[in-house]
């Protein structure tokens, strides 16, 4: 990934925090018909180690011995950027429009698990991190344990051991001081979320004072 040093990540925490906040990958991996892509939940157990879990109709993990090299591609919020919140636009007119947004880029090897204990443990982990938000979350247990048992058969565990974590955080850095202020001021008074979470982090990467 192109990463000028002016948009590099703030720091491996960062990284890891963007997985768990926006966990939902785009997974690449190579096969023998050419790239394969998927795109499914992946839930970071350690600084190193992604789980996740697909169909077993899925060609994904079949042939799949631990040796497969895969890239799982998480975004964060982004936004469109217009040069009408530039206000260098009224003084020299030379800005264009651009897109602000956080990525981060796991890479690492596939391995396939099928055991039983695994793969309860892990859809039991992933659930309770996305139903957290909820006043009453759901768990494995509301539901016959029969039915679940029956569901699980149909599904292959996947874990990736991360060998390279890179991220790139384009936040108008490259921008004078006052048409980061015009950004972050454009973004903030929008209706769209992702453009509020990209404002916030405009004001904080930047260290923007201003409301």
């Amino acid at each position: 990934m192109y990463t000028p040093k002016h948009f590099s990540a703030p720091g491996e925490e960062a990284l890891l925090d963007l997985i768990r906040t926006y966990p939902f990958a785009t997974l690449v991996a190579t096969a023998a018909s050419g790239l394969e892509v998927n795109h499914l939940p992946l839930y970071l157990e350690d600084k190193g180690i992604l789980s996740g879990h697909v169909a077993r109709a899925n060609p994904l993990w079949q042939g799949t011995h631990g040796l497969n090299e895969v890239m799982a591609i998480f975004h964060g919020p982004h936004a469109y950027v217009t040069p009408a919140w530039y206000p260098t636009k009224g003084q020299t007119g030379m800005v264009v429009p651009t897109w602000n947004y956080v990525v981060v880029h796991a890479r690492g090897k596939l391995r396939v698990i099928e055991d039983a204990n695994w793969l309860r443990a892990h859809l039991t982990a992933l659930t309770a991190q996305q139903e957290a938000a909820f006043e009453q979350p759901w768990q494995l247990e509301d539901a016959p344990a029969g039915f679940i048992d029956k569901l699980m058969q149909a599904v292959v565990g996947i874990e990736i051991e991360v060998t390279e974590l890179t991220g790139k955080w384009k936040l108008s850095q490259n921008q004078s001081p006052e048409n980061q202020v015009g950004v972050l001021q454009g973004l903030s008074a929008g209706d769209d979320v992702h453009g509020r979470e990209i404002a916030e982090l405009v004001k904080a990467v930047n260290r923007l004072t201003v409301e």
